[in-house]
């Protein structure tokens, strides 16, 4: 294993720390227990969102955090969920009058840790919401969750969200509004290759030169099906049949396509998998309004991509089109 790091124990750690300095304008870190602010938290009278996972994940859910996304965002070990003492000062510490909206993707321990620290903040005055992601249409259950897992679809939910909560909506319409989001996006996933835990210390699944694996999940879990290494074009086509069937998605119909990057694939490739992926959706007579190409949900190294669908309506277009100003997502401002 070959990583640039000096103990497999304070890669989270240090990584924040490294995180925190870069963009000392934007956010403030934490350390004990570890979350980050927004510089401004509180901002008194808007809905305060509040996200985590476990890490390797970058630039989600931190690099979000700033204007116009996340107010909070809450890491966990490599791969791990966070705690609940790390999630409720998160919360409170971004509670500025008007509720806060805890966005939590579908893995077992993110859920049942959420759910205790939204009972926790409430139990101090603050009103707490939740959305959980569940945009992967590759499988139904796996090791991690009950239920389909959140995966690329969390970005843009944050971003819209967080976009209704920077202009002033209440909490009943931020959880609006990121619920109907959630509703209205599907997303899978392909991996080359799997990627390395820093304390596992070995990949965390085999693949032979010639395999891929459809439908991977973002912490290296089972896919559909492993099959041989086909072209982009043919590997796009599989990715998008199963998305644009679950969404029911129909000529005339308006889109978000989202191309991400697991984290070890140029964008190069990245944007041979976009252009298959608008000729398919141009074939079918669907219009793809918005689009974002890039590693913004990763699996640490992983070779791969995943394709996210959003069926979009003029307010989602109108709230991505507003400012934002975050480590990893700005225009605008």
């Amino acid at each position: 294993m070959k990583k640039l790091i000096n103990d497999p124990q304070s890669v989270v750690t240090e990584s924040v720390e490294g995180f925190g300095a870069a963009h000392a304008d934007l956010v403030e870190v934490h350390p004990d227990p570890l979350f980050i602010t927004r510089k401004d938290a509180p901002v008194q009278g808007k809905v305060g969102l509040v996200s985590g996972g476990g890490s390797g994940h970058e630039p989600l859910h931190a690099g979000f955090v700033g204007r116009g996304m996340l107010d909070a965002a809450v890491p966990g070990a490599v791969f791990t969920s966070p705690t609940p003492d790390q999630i409720i000062p998160a919360t409170l510490a971004v509670d500025g009058g008007a509720g806060v909206l805890h966005i939590v993707k579908n893995y077992t321990g993110d859920v049942l840790n959420f759910e205790t620290a939204a009972e926790m903040a409430q139990a101090e005055g603050v009103e707490v919401r939740s959305v959980l992601i569940n945009d992967d249409v590759a499988v139904e259950d796996s090791l991690y969750t009950a239920g389909r897992r959140g995966v690329g679809g969390t970005v843009l939910v944050e971003r819209i969200a967080g976009a209704a909560a920077e202009r002033g909506d209440s909490l009943d319409a931020v959880t609006a509004i990121a619920q109907r989001v959630n509703d209205n996006v599907r997303s899978m996933g392909v991996a080359l290759s799997a990627c390395t835990v820093p304390h596992a210390g070995v990949p965390s699944f085999e693949l032979t030169e010639q395999e891929i694996e459809i439908g991977i999940g973002i912490h290296g879990e089972p896919g559909r099906h492993r099959i041989a290494m086909e072209n982009a074009d043919g590997i796009t086509d599989r990715l998008l049949e199963p998305i644009l069937g679950d969404l029911k998605a129909s000529s005339g119909d308006r889109v978000f396509l989202f191309v991400n990057g697991m984290g070890g694939t140029p964008a190069s490739e990245l944007y041979i998998v976009y252009r298959r992926a608008r000729q398919v959706l141009a074939e079918q007579g669907v219009s793809v309004e918005r689009s974002l190409v890039g590693n913004y949900i990763t699996a640490l190294e992983m070779q791969g991509a995943s394709i996210s669908v959003l069926k979009l309506d003029d307010e989602m277009v109108e709230l991505w089109d507003t400012p934002v100003w975050t480590p990893a997502l700005r225009w605008g401002v």
